[in-house]
């Protein structure tokens, strides 16, 4: 997460950044427009989604953990965000990217129904307040959402939450190891579970020579 051109100490000029923080920015950028800041303030509503997505991404991707964005955001087709409901901080899932809508908000987003529930919220609700943020870590680890995506299809009734790199191992010239640890919370119980994930690829061809995923 990069901190810089930061108050130590003053008022919030940006009405986006999430009020958990206590270091704010000189400049009054909307998230979307600065690298400087990734949580924003936002709004969710749902849609039951549809066969055709401007991505090319099935809604039904990641256990339908899947949401759309307005074009003129910056997300990207395939980008991960965690979308956390600000009234109940503890429900929070990570979806991906799936369609792109002209002329939505910015600091909205339109969450598949599953992904909506998982949050702990009504559909006749209909908009959320939530606080979005982008996971730049695991977008560049792309064997990391390999396995999330492989994790919450494991665990159907569990939503993940958070995730960790932890290590990348060359066991030889051919082939590279790495090592996540996914969090999944029930969403029936809120039970959390911890899950081990191991890739091992070939760097030159990036075939999957094996992966598994095990509880810890």
């Amino acid at each position: 997460m990069y901190w810089n051109n930061y108050y130590p100490n003053g008022t919030a000029i940006n009405p986006y950044v999430s009020p958990g923080y206590t270091k704010f920015f000189r400049h009054p950028y909307n998230m979307e427009e600065s690298n400087y800041l990734r949580v924003v303030n936002g709004q969710a509503t749902w849609t039951e989604g549809g066969p055709i997505t401007q991505c090319g991404i099935p809604w039904s991707t990641n256990e339908y953990m899947t949401a759309s964005v307005g074009t003129e955001t910056t997300y990207r087709c395939g980008q991960t965000i965690k979308v956390r409901n600000s009234h109940l901080p503890q429900r929070e899932v990570i979806v991906t990217v799936v369609d792109k809508v002209p002329g939505f908000p910015r600091n909205k987003i339109n969450l598949h129904r599953q992904a909506f529930e998982a949050l702990g919220a009504d559909l006749s609700v209909g908009i959320l307040n939530v606080t979005l943020e982008p996971n730049p870590q695991l977008e560049e680890e792309r064997w990391g959402k390999y396995l999330l995506e492989i994790t919450q299809t494991a665990y159907p009734n569990y939503n993940v939450t958070d995730y960790n790199f932890i290590k990348r191992v060359s066991l030889s010239e051919r082939q590279i190891k790495e090592t996540y640890h996914f969090f999944l919370k029930s969403q029936a119980t809120q039970e959390i579970k911890r899950i081990k994930g191991n890739v091992i690829y070939n760097p030159d061809t990036d075939h999957i020579n094996s992966f598994d995923i095990q509880e810890v």
